[in-house]
């Protein structure tokens, strides 16, 4: 497959926003934030309804196609797996993996998953306990095998397709790292022109208005816990306070890059949510974490390809139709509009695996650690939940964790360290979603460098602060709903857009020429030139693109 290369000389001698960005694709962005910014400050309810009512269409119309296009996304990517063309690398033949998998796996899961394990971890599981239609009562297992199933593979395996596409086009095909690259065996040189753009654009809209969605939910968060622990008084400007410790985070991290800054933080981050979850273990009830541990594991397992095509009906069960599009369809939307942000980062910081190493190590690993993480937080929500000690299901999702906290029998100063380590792992949780969306906006508004300018990183790391403080201060929680609903709703287009891409990477990899076998194929190349060097086959030029250091 022969691609072209971008930027073209012209662009080269422009100025700082021509050589710097994407123009159409930078600056029809900026006009989408300042619009929403408007709306959302000036018109906050008629925005709210909007945004609601379309969600709510989505929803309740084409959550079959939500649920199908998920499914059908976790059979690719474990397909792709398990075929040949697993052996492949994201990048020449020879190329070998930036990072080493410790902290890999510590940023691919801090970006991907981090911040609503902690935001969700105690909550959700009791909330279907007592709410969900189909769970019976006192059945713990039935709540957390749906809870399982709504951070488990499937959201990992919407991940894997923009990010696999992303890695195997930009790293061994010489494409530019952005989502409109994926869909280059189905238009060409189109992903250049309008078509790419809005493709990228979209991409923008879900990613940004996500991560600003998050901080403010995680400064509603860290100032519930900073209320508990020191009666901090919980309002706007003490989540304004927050929001900019967060940012001020996420900049210095950004600016770092990846090495020294992305990197160091997801680990310390990886080590602190551990100690945490290790802690909550030891004085928490053991036996009903373990017994549950292997209890949630088997319920999910056995009941996942039901799961994977329940679909409610409205007219024969409304109350579990409405359940689901709450929680099931919100979050395939949820998954499908963050896919350009999760996608693009793991494929930035996986060059060089196999696709095999690649699939395997963000669709499992993360899927096992998130299990256990659930076993613990949420499991011993559930223990004090069924024994009547807190009342989880009726508190808001924001001070689930420090509800359960406060439930624990510690005392004094470890029940006072315990929550300051709660606090400071929500806060390096969404900074180091920050610090990576940052990094990923940039690359989508720059045409697919990887490695884009600190100005503009630290720019979109700012903008993103100040999305969720303007809102927060002046729509408050009821803005940061309709941003949520609004970039939710990304989900569908950009849902069939992952569609396309997935039939991208087969037609990718049936033009392969390495497909078959690499390994087998250098021998043979090898062998017939030792017969007959006139028969030599000229190298592959999928062999010669340089690593993102270079």
């Amino acid at each position: 497959m022969t691609t072209t290369g971008q930027p073209k000389e012209s662009e080269e001698r422009g100025g700082f926003f021509r050589r710097k960005t994407s123009p159409p694709v930078f600056f029809t962005s900026l006009i989408i934030v300042a619009a929403f910014l408007v709306a959302g400050v000036f018109f906050t309810d008629a925005t709210d309804r909007a945004a609601s009512a379309v969600l709510e269409f989505i929803t309740t119309n084409l959550g079959w196609f939500y649920i199908l296009a998920a499914t059908l996304f976790l059979v690719f990517v474990i397909g792709v797996m398990l075929s040949r063309y697993g052996r492949l690398r994201l990048g020449p033949d020879d190329s070998r993996p930036e990072y080493h998998t410790l902290p890999w796996f510590a940023m691919l899961f801090s970006a991907g998953m981090g911040i609503g394990l902690v935001f969700f971890g105690v909550y959700e599981a009791p909330y279907h306990l007592a709410n969900a239609p189909m769970v019976g009562e006192g059945s713990a297992a039935d709540a957390m095998r749906y809870t399982i199933f709504h951070w488990g593979l499937h959201p990992w395996a919407i991940y894997i397709v923009l990010g696999l596409s992303m890695g195997y086009f930009c790293f061994r095909k010489g494409l530019p790292l952005r989502p409109a690259a994926g869909l280059y065996p189905l238009i060409g040189d189109r992903i250049y022109g309008w078509v790419g753009h809005v493709v990228d654009i979209l991409a923008v809209f879900g990613t940004l208005f996500g991560l600003a969605t998050s901080l403010g939910l995680g400064a509603q968060q860290i100032n519930a816990g900073l209320g508990q622990v020191f009666g901090v008084p919980n309002n706007p400007t003490i989540q304004l306070a927050i929001i900019a410790f967060i940012t001020a985070i996420a900049v210095v991290s950004v600016v770092l890059g990846i090495d020294k800054g992305i990197r160091r933080l997801s680990v310390l981050n990886l080590g602190l949510a551990l100690v945490l979850m290790l802690l909550v273990f030891a004085v928490g009830p053991k036996l009903f974490i373990l017994t549950g541990l292997s209890d949630y594991t088997g319920e999910y397992l056995q009941n996942i390809v039901g799961m994977s095509f329940e679909t409610f009906n409205q007219q024969t069960n409304p109350e579990a139709a409405e359940w689901q599009a709450a929680w099931t369809l919100f979050y395939w939307g949820w998954w499908m509009s963050w896919s350009p942000f999760v996608g693009m980062f793991i494929a930035r910081i996986s060059y060089g695996r196999t696709i095999r190493q690649f699939i395997a190590g963000s669709l499992f690993a993360p899927v096992v650690a998130s299990i256990v993480w659930f076993a613990v937080l949420g499991g011993t929500g559930l223990f004090y939940e069924m024994n009547g000690a807190i009342d989880i299901a009726g508190a808001a999702p924001e001070e689930a964790l420090f509800t359960l906290l406060g439930a624990l029998p510690l005392t004094g100063w470890l029940a006072t360290a315990l929550a300051l380590l709660t606090i400071l792992v929500v806060a390096i949780f969404f900074a180091t979603s920050s610090d990576s969306g940052s990094l990923v906006v940039d690359m989508l508004t720059n045409g697919g460098n990887p490695d884009p300018s600190r100005a503009l990183r630290v720019f979109w790391a700012v903008t993103e602060g100040a999305i969720a403080a303007v809102l927060l201060w002046v729509g408050g929680a009821l803005a940061l709903e309709a941003l949520q609903a609004a970039s939710i709703t990304a989900g569908l287009p950009f849902g069939i857009a992952l569609l396309l891409l997935a039939i991208g990477i087969a037609k990718g990899f049936a033009d392969e020429p390495l497909a078959a076998s690499p390994s087998a194929s250098r021998l043979v190349a090898s062998e017939a030139r030792a017969h007959d060097p006139a028969d030599r086959e000229p190298v592959s030029e999928t062999t010669h693109q340089p690593s993102t250091k270079d």
